[in-house]
């Protein structure tokens, strides 16, 4: 599986705000700056996500992002999809293969995409967070 680099960006900045133990918007400029990506671009994806519900925003000289839930309610096959629509399956084929053939193919690729589409649904963003060490 091969991900975008939209969706790579839109992933770190959703992690970045999932380990920001502070509630307040964090600013479109930090989460660029801290992830090195472009600000521009970033800002296209971050509004990606608010439409899907995944982040809130807010306007003003103390805006910014936020996660809209917590992150072990937010789910990478989320992340992925509010960045490139539906995991779905396509089988582009041509000529040459019976239709025998090609309903097996279809079936087999279809089940490959539920099961990572399961997966990933799985995987919370909590799961991606590095572990928080405890005090004794």
């Amino acid at each position: 599986m091969k991900l975008s680099r939209t969706v790579a960006y839109a992933v770190q900045a959703s992690l970045h705000l999932a380990e920001s133990r502070d509630d307040r918007p964090v600013p479109c400029s930090q989460l660029a700056s801290a992830g090195k990506m472009p600000e521009r671009f970033l800002l296209q994806i971050l509004r990606h996500l608010v439409a899907r519900g995944i982040l809130s925003s807010s306007r003003g000289i103390d805006g910014g992002y936020r996660l809209d839930r917590p992150p072990e309610d937010i789910s990478l096959l989320e992340v992925i999809e509010a960045i490139d629509g539906p995991m779905v399956t396509t089988v582009p084929l041509g000529d040459g293969l019976s239709d025998g053939a090609k309903n097996r193919l279809h079936a087999a690729i279809n089940d490959v995409t539920e099961h990572s589409r399961r997966h990933l649904a799985s995987i919370k963003l909590t799961h991606l967070l590095p572990k928080r060490k405890t005090r004794n």
